[in-house]
């Protein structure tokens, strides 16, 4: 997953980007911070702020909103 989100949120594909992340939390699988940053990167390609502050309440839940690179990636939205 981490992979899939990754790649298309890195060659500008944000909107398939969100889709695996929300296909990902549907199924059941705990995002890491890999999963974190690549979505919010993907939420300020498209600048879809609602889409980024659900990302951003799910890494609160997660335990993720102290990790350097995750709240580098939120500055950055």
């Amino acid at each position: 997953w981490n992979t899939m989100i990754a790649a298309y949120s890195q060659h500008g594909d944000g909107a398939e980007a969100l889709r695996l992340f929300e296909q990902m939390q549907q199924e059941c699988l705990p995002p890491n911070k890999v999963t974190f940053v690549s979505a919010l990167k993907a939420c300020t390609q498209l600048t879809a702020l609602k889409h980024g502050q659900r990302i951003h309440a799910c890494i609160i839940k997660s335990g993720f909103e102290l990790d350097i690179f995750v709240g580098s990636t939120l500055i950055d939205m």
